[in-house]
């Protein structure tokens, strides 16, 4: 509200199935639209990109910002569920994107090629804008807490993010006698399939694997009583937790698929593993946790790219430039 945004609710659910809901905000949207009659949209997520970039037509928005953060749960799942809905959404989002008037952001390489190549959107139409940024300031630079090493994974606890794998890892370790705390930071997800349940997670906490207690609000606190911090996702856009970790000049270990690979580069801020495997997770970290010097190093060049590459005034920069090329295109068309 103090940056002059106005706030309008709609009831619009990521998991809702129910057809008619589903047209109510999709026709709450159309109406938006219509009244605030705006130059740009710009849309976040799957569902409101589809509704949304369809309404814009429909209402006459001149130009369209589509930001897929990352590709979530339908590009990630496998069975037969998955792979209809995949099907669904991508004829989806070629019918959506047909418009002259659409570009989409993305926050990897990788997911513009899939989307390119699967003749979903144009390449003329996408930008890479990588990440949402981070604020070095409150995420600043802070040396480890000596003692017995805490290895931190924080997320939305959710199957896809690795967290069994991780879980696995940890058993793994305190089998061999490796020193260390695990701590999961993050709450359950009941809108999104992979969710994990509380019961499986104050489980393993029962069975002293790992200390969960939920969310967590002061993300740099939890950054500067960590030694590692990891992310076995099977699929990122670019996960924020890592950039973050990094720019607090942690050790970061994760996987080697879409959107982690951006920020870790392997043996010079981090490790990256293959996904899926809790084996070669547990080797990293037990790695990880006997090195401090290391650990150190890699922190350092952590913050470097952090502060050279994703900081949030060049995300802010990046979009702010691609907003005022739209609005100069739209001035040429008016001319």
């Amino acid at each position: 509200m103090n940056e002059g945004f106005k706030l309008i609710p709609i009831a619009l659910k990521r998991r809702s199935r129910n057809l008619i809901s589903e047209l109510i905000s999709f026709i709450e949207i159309i109406r938006i639209y219509r009244h605030e009659k705006p130059d740009i949209v710009h849309q976040v997520a799957i569902k409101p990109i589809l509704y949304g970039s369809l309404a814009a037509r429909i209402t006459g928005v001149s130009s369209v910002v589509n930001a897929f953060a990352g590709l979530g749960y339908i590009f990630v799942a496998e069975g037969w569920k998955a792979k209809l809905f995949r099907k669904i959404f991508s004829l989806a989002f070629r019918l959506v994107f047909f418009s002259k008037s659409v570009c989409c952001i993305f926050q990897n390489p990788d997911d513009i090629k899939l989307f390119v190549e699967k003749g979903i959107v144009e390449k003329e139409k996408t930008v890479l804008i990588r990440g949402s940024g981070v604020d070095t300031n409150r995420f600043h630079l802070t040396p480890e807490i000596n003692g017995q090493p805490i290895v931190v994974l924080a997320s939305r606890m959710l199957w896809d993010k690795g967290i069994s794998e991780f879980v696995d890892a940890v058993r793994q370790l305190k089998k061999r006698g490796v020193d260390l705390r695990a701590v999961l930071v993050g709450n359950p997800d009941s809108e999104n399939p992979s969710s994990i349940s509380k019961s499986i997670l104050i489980k393993w906490k029962n069975d002293e694997l790992v200390e969960w207690n939920g969310y967590e609000d002061n993300m740099p606190e939890v950054f500067k009583r960590s030694n590692i911090v990891v992310l076995p996702s099977y699929r990122e856009g670019l996960p924020k937790v890592l950039l973050e970790a990094a720019s607090c000049g942690r050790a970061i270990i994760a996987t080697d698929v879409p959107g982690c690979r951006e920020i870790v580069h392997h043996n010079v801020n981090g490790l990256l593993i293959p996904p899926y495997d809790s084996i070669s997770l547990a080797n990293a970290l037990n790695e990880l946790i006997e090195d401090q010097e290391r650990r150190a190093t890699m922190g350092a060049c952590g913050r470097e790219i952090v502060e050279e590459q994703f900081s949030e005034k060049i995300v802010v920069r990046q979009t702010m430039e691609l907003y005022k090329k739209l609005l100069t295109n739209l001035e040429n068309k008016l001319m």
